[in-house]
């Protein structure tokens, strides 16, 4: 089967909408998908914005996504890329459309010189963790990630 990676368009939102949710049942938390495909088309293709998606497509028909963003380390003096979500729909998994993307956005990382690609993945998620210590990614253990979000995020701001 051929695997083709392709910028994702502003026709892609329905689609990448689609498998955001599929993905948060997936990792048992559909209810906190609280964004639509109207917002997923202006926030990823606003005339502003920052971040970045592909569509991997198997046969023809979209397999999966991912979307990633321009991060920056002050220790490496360069930017590096952080990939927020990497998915493939179950029907496509284990036919190499998930390494095609991640191959697509190192690519990427190495084109413009970044230092680093990074993303997170849930410390139950085996397949996905051996996937990537397969290809020479490594845990980062000593940093925790905290995120500040929702009422406890506009009561600090205040």
């Amino acid at each position: 089967m051929s695997i083709t990676i392709r910028q994702a368009t502003p026709k892609d939102a329905n689609a990448i909408y689609d498998m955001i949710y599929e993905l948060a049942v997936y990792e048992k938390a559909p209810e906190e998908v609280v964004t639509t495909p109207e917002e997923i088309r202006a926030s990823l293709f606003g005339t502003d914005s920052k971040i970045e998606a592909l569509i991997c497509e198997v046969a023809g028909k979209i397999a999966g996504y991912a979307v990633f963003f321009t991060s920056y380390s002050t220790w490496l003096g360069r930017n590096g890329i952080y990939m927020e979500d990497l998915y493939v729909s179950p029907d496509f998994r284990g036919m190499g459309a998930g390494k095609a993307l991640l191959k697509t956005i190192a690519q990427y990382a190495v084109t413009r010189q970044c230092g680093r690609l990074e993303w997170s993945v849930l410390d139950w998620n085996q397949p996905a963790i051996d996937f990537y210590l397969s290809i020479g990614a490594q845990p980062q253990d000593e940093w925790v990630r905290y995120r500040l979000s929702g009422d406890a995020l506009i009561s600090f701001a205040e």
